[in-house]
């Protein structure tokens, strides 16, 4: 079953949400509208929440997980992902907030506390470290992740229709027939 319950809270998805069945999402998650989850991803959301906002989508192999409340952080860090947000292949989130049309690249991994703000690029195999801003507009690469350069006009545009163009294809995949 790719949707089941953590301690009675079960997953919701929004209108037009889509998990495939070889994904797993666990707990306290919400989809939201158009928003789509491919092949081996894990989301869970146990020790605190998830959200993936209206037309984002998580691909192939990501891990998407939260941090407990502990002494000095009462709240821990819930996972929250905007609208219009691409998650690349084998992408790692823990803990962090991105704001609306962020791509994050195949392989990048954010971690506790990092807030990204809107167009944003996350460089493919990138490390944000804990507790790091990235600031909109900006392409950030490396290990540990920094500003690289300006994002061009065209690559901030790039991102939503990314977005769009995975609606559709969720669309098509959740017209297939079982086992097609």
């Amino acid at each position: 079953m790719a949707i089941r319950p953590y301690r009675g809270v079960f997953p919701t998805l929004g209108p037009g949400a889509w998990v495939d069945p070889a994904a797993l999402v666990i707990g306290d998650v919400e989809l939201g509208e158009d928003a789509s989850v491919w092949p081996f991803v894990l989301i869970r959301g146990d020790v605190n929440r998830i959200r993936v906002g209206d037309r984002s989508n998580v691909q192939d192999g990501s891990i998407i997980h939260v941090s407990r409340p502990y002494p000095g952080n009462d709240a821990g860090w819930a996972t929250i992902l905007g609208e219009d947000v691409v998650i690349g292949h084998k992408v790692a989130l823990h803990g962090c907030t991105i704001a609306d049309r962020v791509l994050v690249g195949i392989g990048a991994i954010v971690l506790d506390g990092v807030a990204v703000a809107s167009d944003v690029i996350i460089g493919a195999g990138s490390v944000v470290t804990p507790g790091k801003q990235l600031e909109s507009g900006y392409l950030y690469v490396g290990n540990p992740a920094r500003r690289s350069r300006e994002l061009r006009p065209e690559e901030i545009a790039r991102i939503p229709k990314m977005a769009r163009d995975y609606v559709l294809l969720k669309n098509e995949y959740s017209q297939l027939p079982p086992g097609t």
